[in-house]
């Protein structure tokens, strides 16, 4: 079936043909590598005067999209996933305008839920009943879910080291999994010689149309949602219909996420509903990020990791292949620049608590990739603090792993009777009574600003067992550490009537008070004059904007040791 809206273009010798799933190379030069180009101008039409009255999910971009025709009953509500203004950690970074694309809102919990959508109803449409892949996990998933209610039979090649609890997921709607003791490469291998051998149809990755278009569909909604959101955290006044951020930014394996979002944000471009493309910022986890360690060495051909070292097993993908050497060239061509970026694992597993306690979000440590190289990338000055950033929250709330998690987590309570019976007072109540360490440290906060203190006592409360007191003046402050003195007080300097250095002077006048280690937390970038005036009376200085959750609870420890 071919369709009047698109065609076919091929990346290497131009050839232009009808889409049809089932053709997989170009006719003239058999090049693996294709895209499908539409009627923009037509299109753009269709935006503007249809658009309102679609519902707000994926097939609203259908224009877009290289589908014949909406299948209705294969659609589970993939897509309109919401853009959450993340406060917490843009203040954190000093960032007001930091947004998170929440892709766990998704039916199997995944952004791979959109290319499923798409992939499931081309196979349907080409009428294929039985299909491979190879995947670390996510994409197997949302491809079983979508390929039980199409009725196609679906054979899932997963490496060994994808957790337990995916393959669980993957079996349960029926899909023959197949486990490969090996890297994700050589499961893509056998994948793609088992499909050949059957004469099955083989989901392809970045050569495959469908799912590459079907990632377009992020950067259509974030277009969309911008504007609003912005309104929302009172970072604009009148805002365009549709609006591109400055910054994208997603954990990669094989790269075609980015790939997709790149070619959507520059057909709204080319339709002139936006006025810029934004720049890409590519994350991998350390232990296997070859793209990262092509862009840095100006390379445009990426050098495969033969053996992953990462327990990120999502983002295991060793050889990226053309995908690399594409999103490279675009990147610098179309939204002029970009970056590409590793974290190690350590990072992901610590900013999946970072995102748990600040922003209520549980995710999945590949997840967790894009947002730990978020704050690398701001600390680097890359993205800077006034820009738009868009980060991709990939997905899952998954099972939380002991790896992520640790010891000690938890605090177990017996309420059985014999122990009760015969250790009265050391049965439930007991337990209780040991759930809060013997001496809690009290901290008083002296700020006027709500938001910081609210930060600040998230990041507190995150970090360690603290009896938390709030005082939005320097004076309410003097009066309440002298009602009852704290082990520690956290102070801003900027406040109105009793600045941060009249209270230090104050605290001083009070040998009793004078010794209580404060810990000065400001957005002012000090002078000399003023630095001086500190010295001798703070315990530490953390600029707001600069510092890290952990980095705060490390001076509090050290203070009070």
């Amino acid at each position: 079936m071919s369709h009047p809206n698109y065609a076919v273009h091929c990346l290497d010798c131009g050839k232009v043909e009808p889409f049809r799933l089932t053709q997989t190379t170009c006719s003239q030069c058999g090049s693996n590598w294709r895209e499908v180009h539409y009627d923009l101008a037509r299109t753009k039409e269709i935006f503007q005067n249809s658009l309102s009255e679609r519902p707000f999910n994926l097939w609203r971009y259908r224009e877009l999209l290289p589908i014949g025709e909406y299948i209705p009953y294969l659609s589970m509500g993939e897509g309109g996933t919401p853009l959450i203004h993340a406060n917490n950690l843009g203040m954190m970074l000093g960032c007001p305008t930091l947004f998170i694309k929440d892709e766990r809102q998704g039916p199997t919990n995944s952004f791979k839920d959109r290319q499923a959508a798409i992939a499931i109803a081309a196979m349907k449409e080409a009428q294929i009943t039985e299909a491979v892949l190879a995947s670390t996990g996510n994409v197997a998933i949302a491809y079983s879910a979508y390929a039980a209610r199409a009725g196609i039979k679906l054979w899932a090649f997963l490496t060994s080291l994808v957790p337990l609890e995916k393959m669980r997921e993957v079996a349960i709607y029926g899909t023959k999994v197949v486990k490969v003791t090996g890297t994700y490469d050589e499961a893509k291998r056998l994948a793609a010689e088992f499909a050949r051998q059957r004469n099955l149809h083989l989901e392809r990755g970045a050569c495959s149309i469908p799912s590459v278009e079907s990632m377009k569909t992020l950067a259509f909604e974030i277009a969309e949602q911008l504007p609003r959101s912005l309104a929302m955290s009172n970072q604009a006044g009148s805002l365009p219909r549709w609006k591109a951020p400055d910054w994208y930014v997603q954990a990669v394996s094989g790269g075609i996420g980015p790939l997709g979002v790149l070619k959507g944000f520059t057909e709204l471009y080319q339709m002139g509903l936006i006025d810029r493309i934004p720049r890409i910022a590519c994350i991998q986890a350390e232990g296997c990020a070859p793209m990262v360690h092509a862009w840095k060495a100006n390379k445009p051909v990426a050098d495969p990791i033969q053996t992953p070292k990462t327990h990120i097993m999502t983002l295991s993908t060793g050889d990226p292949g053309r995908t690399y050497t594409l999103l490279r060239e675009r990147m610098l061509t179309l939204s002029g620049g970009g970056a590409f970026e590793s974290v190690s694992d350590e990072d992901a597993f610590r900013t999946i608590h970072i995102l748990a306690k600040l922003e209520g979000l549980s995710t999945e440590s590949a997840a967790a990739v894009a947002f730990a190289g978020t704050i690398k990338l701001f600390r680097q000055g890359v993205i800077k603090p006034n820009e738009i950033v868009v980060v991709n929250c990939t997905g899952h709330t998954m099972p939380v792993e002991t790896l992520v998690l640790g010891d000690g987590w938890a605090t177990d309570i017996s309420t059985s009777r014999s122990e009760m019976e015969t250790k009265p007072q050391e049965g439930l109540y007991g337990a209780l009574s040991n759930l809060t360490p013997e001496k809690v440290r009290k901290i008083v906060i002296i700020d006027d600003t709500e938001d910081a203190r609210r930060l600040l006592r998230r990041i507190l409360q995150s970090q360690g067992d603290f009896v938390i007191r709030e005082a939005a003046s320097g004076i309410t402050g003097i009066q309440m550490i002298k009602e009852d003195p704290p082990d520690v007080i956290i102070l801003d300097l900027m406040m109105p009537e009793m600045d941060g250095f009249a209270v230090l002077n104050q605290l001083h006048e009070y040998p009793d008070l004078a010794s209580i280690p404060v810990i000065v937390v400001t957005a002012k970038e000090l002078t000399k004059d003023e630095q001086m005036l500190l010295k001798g009376k703070v315990k530490a200085l953390m600029h707001k904007g600069k510092f890290m959750s952990d980095d705060l609870a490390d001076e509090i420890l050290e203070v009070i040791k």
